[in-house]
């Protein structure tokens, strides 16, 4: 087991890349608090992994909430007794306005969701994980606003380009201690964040034709991903904006 007995943080877990996330690490040996909004999907999540002999505790709420970042740090020491590893991974895109029609309201809701909960994170983290030893931290990015971008996602490239930033700077400051910063950066992946691509042909073909694999991801795919970070066989690898993309980066045609 790649994370037995290890302290892992998921946000955004009650479906998608997160849910993935928290099954695949549970099922490495970690023990898991996870956090989300929709307390009732992240509860079945919980009871799905308790049930299958794994350890997980839910901690409902939003990661642009005050002091929710701290709430989750302070269960993964009530509970399981520290701290090793986070998969910083809750986000949303946005309404898919053009800059110039994008309201302040909208774009400060996109940077707080995407990247301010990230720097609350880390700050509660951090220390916890020093306290270990060292740990790992993993941020989900985006091949969007690093190595390309589409009409009406401003603000979610600013936000995810800004990710990358903040974690270049954590994984400087803190490499010395054993903490690693990474930013996991999927592409397009079925998940209910692809919007209508699950249940609409036509999305899902324009979709798959931006990957030199001509397909879209699995969530558990990006999971495995995401497993590999946080992970001994990473120990290696920090301060780096990893693709996991299907080669969208790379494909014009």
């Amino acid at each position: 087991m790649l994370l037995k007995d290890k302290i892992i943080i998921v946000t955004g877990a009650s479906s998608g890349i997160g849910a993935a996330a928290a099954l695949r690490l549970a099922a490495q040996g970690a023990k898991l608090v996870l956090g989300a909004r929709r307390e009732a999907e992240l509860r079945q999540i919980e009871g799905q992994i308790n049930q299958s002999n794994g350890a997980a505790v839910a901690v409902p709420g939003d990661v642009t909430e005050a002091g929710f970042a701290e709430a989750l740090v302070d269960m993964a020491t009530e509970r399981f007794g520290g701290l090793d590893g986070a998969f910083n991974n809750a986000g949303i895109l946005g309404n898919g306005a053009m800059v110039a029609e994008t309201a302040p309201a909208e774009w400060d809701e996109v940077l707080a969701t995407n990247l301010t909960a990230s720097y609350h994170a880390a700050r509660a983290q951090i220390p916890a994980l020093r306290a270990r030893g060292g740990g790992s931290l993993v941020f989900t990015g985006s091949f969007i606003g690093h190595t390309a971008t589409l009409p009406g996602m401003g603000a979610y490239a600013a936000s995810k380009a800004g990710l990358v930033g903040l974690m270049q700077a954590i994984a400087v400051e803190h490499g010395a201690e054993g903490i690693r910063a990474n930013v996991l950066m999927p592409g397009g992946t079925m998940t209910p964040a692809a919007m209508d691509a699950a249940t609409n042909p036509e999305t899902a073909a324009f979709i798959s034709g931006l990957h030199a694999l001509k397909r879209m991801a699995q969530p558990e795919e990006i999971a495995d991903a995401a497993l590999f970070l946080l992970s001994d066989m990473a120990s290696f690898v920090t301060g780096s904006a990893m693709l996991a993309d299907g080669g969208n980066s790379i494909c014009k045609v």
